[in-house]
Formats: C-alpha cells, structure tokens, sequence
C-alpha cells in the first residue's frame, strides 16, 4: 500500500520570477533529489526532479517537471513531466501526481487499463499556522482510492536533512486509502521551504509509529 501511495510530489513553490515569494524553485535546471526509508530507515528508492520550464501568464504561473523514479541503485525505474498551477495566492497540485505510478509500469509505460481521476490539492502561498485546508481525494480504476482529510498548517520551524537546513512551514493530514479491499488509515507529517519544497516527510500508521519517511538529499541550481 505504502508503495502504491508514496507521495511523488515534491512540491509547494519557491521565489518566483516577478518577485513573488511563494513555495517552489522556479529556475529552470534547478535539480531537487529526495530518498525514501521505511521503518527502520532503511532506503527504498528515491525521487529526482528537474525544472523544465516555466510559464507565466500575469499573476498565474504554471511550472513543468521532469520526475524521474529510481531505485535504491539509482537506475531510473519510470519517468514523466507534471505541471504544478498558481493561480494567484494559491496553488493546485492534481492528486493524480500523488500516485506512485512506478509501481504499475510495464517497460517505462502505464498500461492503458490503469486510470486515475482526483481533484486538486489546494495549497495557500501565505501558509499560516492554524490555518485548515481544503481536503483532496485520488481514485484509480483497480479498486484504489485515497482520501486526504484534516489538512493543517502547524508551525514554522527549522529542519536539517542532508541537503541541509531550512525554515519550514510544518503541514498535517490524515490519509485513509484502500487498496484491493483492504484500508490503512495513517498520518502524514510534512516540512516545506520557501524557494525549496519539500524538505522532509514522515508517514505514521493509526498508533502513531512511523512507517516511511522521505528527504530532500541534494538540492542543484
């Protein structure tokens, strides 16, 4: 389930290129590298993104990545582009990019019986503690959904990874998904920078001990 799940979006925006402070990078080249662990922090895999490009259309900005999956020796496992939307003072990540579809790839391909439908995640630029968002939701057609509840931003504070440390807005939700008949409820934890993303995740199941983790391990400009 944690597989079918990992969260293969690194995202929330950085400075843009008006001015604007936001979450993201939104240089173009800017290389963001992350790994995952499970339980006993041992590595599973890792995540490498790749600004494309970036178009802006007045206040609105739209920023295209190249996401590559790999596994714990770094051979690329599945890659594709996704494009993460501001419009304004928010931003929307489709939930479709929260499914990790190098579980279901058949060489370097999604089969075409494998569709998945969601809305999109809304995420404020001014995140302020306390503040409660929206919910958001994912399906997939084989029997697989997820929904995501109680979002939350819940304090500002500073986080060291490999790559180093930042001043991170601290976000929470609570994820209930099913899979082939069978639902796990957890916790996601995640630690966001201005002008980086995401810096750190941590998923706990129903009793509060932590399942999988994620990092951000190299950061390129």
């Amino acid at each position: 389930m944690k597989k079918l799940l990992m969260m293969t979006v690194i995202f929330l925006f950085g400075t843009t290129v008006w001015g604007q402070e936001t979450f993201f990078p939104t240089r173009e080249g800017t290389v963001l590298t992350y790994k995952t662990f499970d339980k006993k922090t041992k590595e599973t895999g890792a995540m490498r993104y790749t600004i494309q490009g970036v178009k802006i259309a007045g206040s609105d900005i739209d920023i295209t990545y190249l996401c590559e999956s790999l596994d714990p020796k770094e051979a690329l496992l599945f890659k594709e582009e996704i494009t993460i939307h501001q419009k304004g003072d928010k931003l929307f990540v489709d939930m479709g990019n929260f499914i990790n579809k190098a579980a279901f790839q058949q060489n370097g391909e999604i089969p075409a019986e494998v569709q998945i439908t969601g809305n999109n995640m809304e995420i404020p630029v001014n995140a302020a503690p306390g503040t409660t968002l929206p919910d958001a939701s994912v399906a997939m057609y084989m029997k697989m959904s997820a929904d995501v509840t109680n979002r939350k931003v819940e304090a500002v504070e500073e986080v060291t990874v490999k790559a180093g440390t930042f001043s991170c807005s601290r976000f929470s939700s609570d994820v209930n998904a099913t899979a082939m008949g069978i639902s796990v409820k957890s916790k996601t934890i995640e630690w966001y920078a201005k002008g980086v993303g995401m810096v750190k995740s941590e998923s706990y199941d129903k009793n509060g001990k932590i399942v999988s983790s994620t990092e951000l391990v190299e950061l390129r400009n």
